[in-house]
């Protein structure tokens, strides 16, 4: 099975959308047994909380669910059990670097410069303190990178099957 994890700071708004809304994708790729989709966050500010209600809410307008989804913070397991590991911005690119970088740097990526380079952006911005429209935009910038994540996630599996 091949593995994804998706990584902000408190996993309430960000990767927990991005894990709705790339689910959305795998499912409706016909992928849901080959693909596990998951989000944390690297701090443990929100450990067990749901998703802030404004991004299951922008969320659910889209057609994705979060509902079910509870935050956690990443662990050193996490290096080792996911094929990419995906921040949602450069600082907590960062953060996921300072912990074990030098054994796992190949698996860390940046969502927007990999998997959506023509975008304007390299970070989804944290919508948390600002309103409405930030959470519109996250799910814009989210559903756009996921296409090309989805695009390599199709690649990685066929060359797996040789």
């Amino acid at each position: 099975m091949y593995s994804i994890l998706f990584v902000c700071l408190g996993n309430i708004c960000r990767s927990p959308t991005a894990e709705g809304v790339f689910k959305s994708f795998i499912d409706d790729a016909g992928l849901s047994n080959q693909v596990l989709v998951d989000s944390a966050g690297t701090s443990a500010y929100h450990v067990n909380e749901a998703p802030d209600p404004r991004s299951q809410q922008e969320a659910k307008r889209h057609g994705y669910d979060l509902s079910r989804i509870r935050s956690r913070k990443v662990t050193s397991d996490d290096y080792e059990k996911f094929d990419l590991i995906i921040a949602m911005d450069e600082s907590n690119l960062n953060n996921l670097k300072s912990f074990k970088s030098s054994i796992y740097g190949a698996k860390l990526k940046l969502f927007l410069k990999d998997f959506a380079p023509l975008l304007s952006i390299r970070d989804v911005p944290d919508p948390y303190y600002g309103g409405a429209k930030g959470f519109t935009q996250v799910v814009q910038l989210i559903e756009q990178a996921s296409e090309g994540l989805l695009e390599h996630v199709k690649a990685e599996i066929k060359s797996k099957r040789g």
